[in-house]
């Protein structure tokens, strides 16, 4: 809300060093983990040479021998094996280092106040008739979503944007604040959870996942599985002693006949379960080091205790059991190689990998939801966590049960920078008034105001840290109407819109007083009833505010009719003005963005009109 000096912008933030010292702790990590990246290229350099050296040996080997020898090819077959395995342990570390460097650049990103159009914008979390998301800018670029989100699954952005698109109960979210407030000074596990997965944004489809997991098995029959390795032992012990002894044994066609039958007995139901796990393939390995990073963290406050509880309650460790699926899928996937072909055909490894799955399936299927939203809740914990470590200086709110009660020192809005934002303290609820009729000209501040009020609401009752010195308040649930528009395709003019969410703020106001524990309505309307003439709009503010406030709820409205600060005289002491001022000296207008009692007493339209050229004569 405004261009303060900077020695206000750094101390709103706990003091500069604080911020500071999170922001050098990040590059120092940065650059460590560079180092290990530029050191695993250099080992990713030398053993890609390895490999071609241990290929050309074997080349030359069958040159010299002039026919292909397996005794003789066993050395360096064994060599490239494990050096590609070695590669492969390299390029997964370096791709894991570079990812950590992602993690700690993003942070700064966020530290500096360059992160907007950096992360996850939440896009498809968006309604434009949600009372308040638009209006309070929780999603799209530079949104709220974007500064809070971390999660690398579908489940856990969904479980953040759920917190911020509905108030919790006040005990919920007691125990998010002690669960966010653990994880805050855990850098290496949220590095952790960061840098799993194959790639930077290797998001869980959570939904695709559960579905399928929970899809009945198709291949059941229980004596295949016992059937089936017999059968390929005795191909494979008699494919061995043909390429050694040089002649087939005699029961080799009869086995191999056996075998194509059963391939192509199970033919469809093994390409179907093929093509279902490898497009889950990676989502699982992204699933499975989640899991792994949550088992092993110890915790000791009463929510991530019940949640690293409820993995382990229906008797497997689920990321040892997704790790074995995972490994299943990868079996699968190596048929792909056009040189392992025939190994797998071999061991009827197409068969047998679909039938360990289906049994997978069988035996853990049911357990795989609740280990998603177990791994959501955490991931929004934890990014929860990142937003309070990045801003030491930020408190948890005080949560009280009995309102409506909304009680802030110095508050500010979290998606502006603090060198630019300007706090200011708000009373409503309790002794104090339940409305504030808040005047002012153009751009002095009045919207944002409402903006700050009700994002750091959301941001308290999602369990996170506010930007504030200090806040109480009591379960609100939030409507505002600061982003209206007219919509061509239904349509509705500006003015309708308004008055349908309106509507929308009045019922939600009725439910609280009808019952008591559903909460109180925070109403946030800006330049209410515009779209209509002064005389509709007075009567009409006024009975809506005066409804609203005998429902049990409070909130602000905002104006620049000043007709509309009469409103105050017909509710007494629950009602109270107060304004944004601004000067304009030598064609400049000058704004403090300070929050002052009573009524504006300035005007700026006619004097901006004047200051692009526009003849609107003299006072």
């Amino acid at each position: 809300m405004g261009q303060p000096t900077a020695d206000e912008g750094e101390g709103r933030d706990g003091g500069a060093g604080t911020r500071h010292g999170v922001a050098a702790a990040y590059r120092a990590r940065l650059a460590a983990r560079a180092e290990v990246v530029a050191a695993h290229e250099r080992r990713h350099a030398q053993l890609a040479w390895w490999r071609f050296g241990i290929a050309a040996t074997a080349v030359g080997l069958l040159v010299w021998l002039g026919r292909p020898g397996l005794p003789w090819l066993i050395v360096p077959g064994l060599a490239f094996v494990g050096v590609a395995i070695r590669h492969a342990l390299v390029l997964n570390a370096r791709d894991r280092a570079a990812r950590a460097v992602t993690f700690y650049e993003r942070g700064l990103q966020r530290l500096d106040d360059t992160w907007p159009g950096t992360g996850e914008t939440g896009e498809r979390f968006r309604s434009e008739h949600h009372p308040y998301a638009d209006d309070l800018d929780l999603f799209g670029r530079g949104s709220l979503f974007e500064l809070l989100s971390s999660p690398r699954t579908a489940g856990g952005e969904s479980t953040l944007a759920a917190w911020l698109l509905a108030p919790a109960p006040p005990a919920v979210v007691r125990e998010r604040q002690e669960a966010v407030g653990e994880l805050q000074p855990k850098l290496d596990l949220r590095e952790g959870l960061f840098v799993f997965g194959p790639d930077v944004r290797a998001v869980v489809d959570t939904g695709a996942l559960r579905a399928w997991a929970q899809s009945p098995p198709r291949m059941v029959s229980a004596w295949p599985r016992y059937v089936l390795p017999v059968l390929a032992a005795l191909t494979t012990a008699h494919v061995g002693w043909w390429v050694w002894a040089g002649e087939p044994p005699r029961w080799l066609g009869a086995l191999l006949i056996v075998q194509v039958a059963f391939g192509w007995w199970y033919r469809s139901a093994v390409r179907e379960v093929s093509e279902q796990v490898e497009r889950r393939a990676q989502e699982l390995g992204v699933l499975r080091d989640l899991l792994a990073v949550i088992e092993r963290e110890p915790v000791t406050g009463s929510r991530l205790t019940a949640l690293a509880r409820g993995l382990t309650a229906t008797g497997h460790v689920p990321s040892v059991e997704i790790g074995r699926l995972v490994r299943l899928a990868d079996i699968l996937n190596t048929r792909q190689n056009q040189f392992f072909v025939p190994i797998a055909a071999l061991f009827l490894l197409g068969t047998q990998t679909a039938m360990g799955i289906d049994r997978w399936r069988a035996r853990c299927g049911a357990h795989v939801p609740r280990w998603l939203e177990i791994a959501g809740e955490y991931e929004a914990l934890a990014a929860l966590a990142g937003y309070a470590a990045e801003h030491p200086g930020d408190p948890f709110p005080e949560i009280d049960a009995q309102g409506p009660l909304l009680e802030a020192d110095d508050l500010s809005h979290p998606l502006i920078p603090a060198a630019r934002a300007v706090p200011n303290s708000v009373r409503l609820g309790g002794d104090g008034p339940h409305v504030m009729l808040v005047s002012g000209s153009n751009m002095s501040g009045k919207s944002t105001w409402l903006r700050t009020i009700g994002i750091n609401v959301v941001l308290a009752q999602a369990g996170a840290p506010v930007r504030a010195r200090r806040m109480r308040l009591s379960p609100l649930h939030a409507g505002a109407t600061l982003r209206i528009q007219d919509s061509l395709q239904a349509g509705q003019s500006r003015f309708f819109a308004e008055i349908t969410r309106l509507s929308e703020i009045v019922a939600m106001a009725r439910r609280h007083s009808a019952d008591s524990s559903a909460p109180s309505v925070l109403f946030l309307l800006d330049e209410v009833l515009a779209g209509t003439n002064s005389h509709d709009r007075r009567i009409g503010a006024e009975a809506i505010v005066r409804g609203l406030v005998d429902m049990g709820a409070i909130g602000l409205v905002t104006t620049h009719d000043l007709a509309l600060t009469d409103v105050v005289a017909g509710l007494g002491a629950r009602a109270a003005n107060v304004h944004f001022e601004d000067r304009f000296e030598g064609g400049v207008l000058h704004f403090d963005y300070q929050l002052r009692d009573g009524v504006v007493k300035t005007s700026n339209a006619l004097a901006l009109m004047r200051s692009v050229g526009l003849d609107v004569g003299d006072d």
